[in-house]
């Protein structure tokens, strides 16, 4: 099993990111659509989708979404949270990133909250950017979210540590062969559990390549959730690109 799909799927991840919560999700949509400027009633997939905390605040908002993930744990919680809202208009669906969905069938894609960059052979990058292009329209858009690793080799915290609900949380990262590496050790009563994340660290110009190779037009960057412009001490890489409408 990849590291991602036995940590997504714990319920301890939401502890270890207990700052990410749905303030911050209204935000992150708030861009999307100062960016996108989607129709209302957009169809919008929403690839990584895990817990649903975007997709969720898409639906609210009257757009019709589709959550990917391959976390089956995750998409429970999503659509059981989804159903408590009583939002009829949003699913999720077990699926892997890298193969197509469907066929020109979304009108924007989002993939938030550095749910990318995961995978070991720079191939199967492509292969998700190419299958995200594949299931828009033409001239459909797509926003990213991704770290920026300029900032992230610049300001990299090697470890931290705190309490939370009685769980003493310790992370310990570092960078090798191009990729940030976190080390999560979760300790209570006694006992210790270990999990681990691992991103590469893609830069703006591969980002440009690989939309290109994808039949995708980059349009604008940005370099935080309230729309800053994108610089190297930037804590994030938000790219907004579309579709070639041909």
């Amino acid at each position: 099993m990849s590291w991602y799909e036995d940590w997504f799927n714990q319920d301890e991840y939401e502890l270890v990111y207990h700052r990410r919560d749905e303030r911050e999700a209204e935000q992150v949509v708030d861009l999307i659509e100062q960016l996108a400027q989607p129709a209302p009633g957009s169809e919008i997939l929403d690839v990584g989708c895990g817990r649903g905390r975007h997709a969720r605040v898409l639906a609210r908002r009257g757009y019709r979404v589709t959550g990917i993930d391959v976390a089956e744990r995750a998409l429970q919680i999503a659509q059981a949270r989804a159903a408590a809202e009583g939002l009829s208009n949003v699913r999720f669906v077990r699926h892997d990133m890298r193969n197509p969905f469907c066929q020109a069938c979304f009108d924007g894609v989002v993939n938030l909250f550095t749910a990318f960059g995961f995978f070991e052979e720079d191939a199967d990058h492509f292969r998700a950017i190419r299958a995200m292009a594949t299931a828009l329209r033409p001239g459909g858009w797509l926003v990213q979210d991704f770290l920026n690793a300029d900032y992230v080799q610049r300001y990299l915290v090697p470890r931290d540590q705190e309490q939370r609900s009685g769980i003493e949380v310790i992370q310990e990262r570092w960078i090798e062969n191009g990729r940030v590496n976190k080390r999560i050790r979760l300790r209570r009563d006694g006992q210790e559990q270990i999990f681990y994340e691992s991103v590469r660290l893609l830069r703006l110009e591969d980002f440009q390549q690989l939309y290109r190779a994808a039949g995708l037009t980059l349009e604008a960057t940005r370099g935080d959730y309230a729309g800053g412009p994108f610089t190297p001490d930037s804590p994030r890489l938000i790219l907004y690109a579309r579709k070639t409408a041909a």
